[in-house]
């Protein structure tokens, strides 16, 4: 008898141990359990730690707590402004009820990862290009929206979605391209044009001091060449200064008056004394020989080069000329 209830407590022994290592179920701290009693939900979830299920009635269904990074395949689509764009996008979740994300949907990471590339294509469809380029915020706020409306039924929470990239054909990036240096071009130019009014306008400034003293032109023409010749690298060709050429011009226009007002001068004075000088006579009374003839005046350097004023050809007789009707 002894023997039979020490076999029978042993055995009774072992079943326990094998019904407890079969019912025991141990969840993590970022878990939560769900049990299902004969495909009938439990109310209770079950907690982190050391708990028991009943084995073969009940079957336990972990749900991870943590927040999920799914990244987004790329799509193609084409924008409202007919560019054609590939984006990819990331997306951050939680599950926050796991009751639902058992019971609501079949496979909640599959269903929220071909929400987010729907809701990608259909935002892609609506944004222009430089919405998708520069205004990547609003448009992560608005796929968020999209995707989190029916998440909200599975028992997940969106936390966050980014566009991550977005790929342009070739032929695009070059008309970007050529665009912004037409950009910057257009502002370089206007920047140049704006320097060179306020350089012609303190230009104009100086010349009107300059005006007042010419010796200033001058010196300033000195200061630019020491600052050429500062530089050895180079050939400094000076020019001839414009005042001294005028200085010239001038010293050779006052012989020339003087020499033309000598002249005038020389011929009145000879033309005066052949009027008042009377014919000289012998004792007889018989003319002399005109032994002291006057003599031809010199012309002057202003007659001598002047060309002689050319004689109009007289008009032919009525007889020497041909066909004439008398």
């Amino acid at each position: 008898m002894v023997e039979g209830l020490v076999i029978a407590l042993v055995a009774g022994l072992c079943a326990g141990a094998l019904y407890v290592a079969s019912a025991a179920r141990v969840i993590r701290q970022y878990e939560r359990g769900v049990v299902l009693r004969l495909g009938r939900l439990r109310d209770d979830v079950r907690l982190p730690g050391f708990t028991m299920v009943v084995p073969g009635i009940d079957r336990l269904r972990k749900v991870n707590m943590q927040i999920v990074t799914m990244p987004v395949p790329a799509q193609d689509g084409i924008t409202r402004d007919n560019v054609t764009v590939r984006v990819d996008a990331v997306i951050y979740f939680k599950v926050v009820d796991p009751t639902n994300a058992v019971i609501a949907v079949e496979d909640y990471r599959f269903a929220v990862s071909q929400m987010a590339q729907t809701s990608l294509r259909s935002i892609i469809g609506k944004s222009d290009l430089d919405d998708l380029l520069s205004n990547r915020e609003k448009l992560n706020q608005g796929l968020e929206v999209m995707i989190d409306s029916p998440a909200v039924s599975w028992g997940v929470q969106i936390d966050r979605v980014e566009i991550k990239d977005v790929s342009l054909p070739e032929t695009m990036k070059r008309s970007m391209a050529r665009q912004a240096e037409a950009d910057r071009e257009r502002r370089a130019r206007v920047i140049n044009a704006d320097a060179e009014l306020q350089a012609s306008k303190k230009l104009a400034q100086a010349a009107g001091e300059m005006s007042a003293q010419p010796a200033a032109l001058q010196l300033r023409l000195l200061q630019t060449v020491v600052a050429v010749a500062a530089e050895k690298n180079s050939t400094l060709v000076l020019p001839f200064p414009v005042e001294l050429l005028r200085f010239l011009e001038r010293a050779q226009q006052q012989p020339a008056v003087e020499g033309a007002g000598a002249g005038r001068t020389g011929r009145q004075s000879s033309a005066n004394g052949a009027t008042a000088q009377p014919p000289s006579s012998s004792g007889d009374g018989s003319p002399l020989p005109d032994a002291e003839a006057p003599l031809p005046e010199r012309r002057t350097s202003e007659e001598s080069a002047a060309p002689p004023t050319p004689t109009p050809p007289a008009a032919p007789s009525s007889s020497e000329q041909p066909f004439a009707h008398h």
